[in-house]
């Protein structure tokens, strides 16, 4: 029989990681307009600590992280109206990469599985059905406007983002992994 638990540790560094990312997403990123002037646009890093939650620790606690962090900085900091379907998304932040992780700790034969590559394959392909997708769909539906109005700017914002973003978790998982017995 498996042992579900989630230990003291994980559930602390999860916390964290969650704080963080609602510091990130609704403190230190700037809403950008697109289609019309209506923001629909995020610059900002609050996966980061989401897509972490979920490579360390697993889809459970990933996508556990990513709920808690949408639900919390929806409700305690809005930025406009409620909708669930960003809190799917955030909550696909953290499970995707969870999964992606345990696939690869089972093929790879080396210590460090976080290398820059397949941290940015990994964001790549978190960031197509979540970011471009989903929440592309999730704002067209709530501003009315077309999908395709609004993919181009969302596009061009990952192009740059997604290697900023493996970057800054390849180093700070390889040094917290070093720091904290993870």
């Amino acid at each position: 029989m498996m042992n579900n638990r989630i230990s003291t540790g994980t559930l602390t560094q999860a916390g964290f990681l969650t704080a963080i990312s609602i510091v990130l997403t609704r403190f230190v990123s700037v809403m950008v307009p697109l289609a019309g002037g209506l923001p629909a646009l995020r610059l900002g890093f609050g996966e980061i600590p989401i897509m972490m939650a979920g490579l360390l620790f697993g889809p459970v606690v990933g996508g556990i992280s990513g709920m808690i962090a949408d639900l919390i900085g929806a409700f305690t900091f809005p930025q406009g109206p409620y909708f669930p379907g960003f809190t799917l998304s955030s909550i696909l932040w953290g499970v995707l990469p969870g999964i992606y992780s345990l696939y690869l700790a089972k093929k790879s034969d080396s210590g460090n599985i976080f290398t820059f590559k397949r941290v940015l394959f990994i964001a790549i392909a978190v960031t197509i059905p979540v970011s471009l997708i989903l929440n592309t769909y999730w704002l067209s539906i709530m501003m009315g406007k077309g999908f395709l109005v609004l993919l181009p700017g969302r596009l061009l914002s990952d192009i740059v983002k997604v290697p900023l973003e493996s970057y800054f978790i390849a180093i700070l998982i390889k040094h917290l992994r070093t720091r904290v017995a993870l």
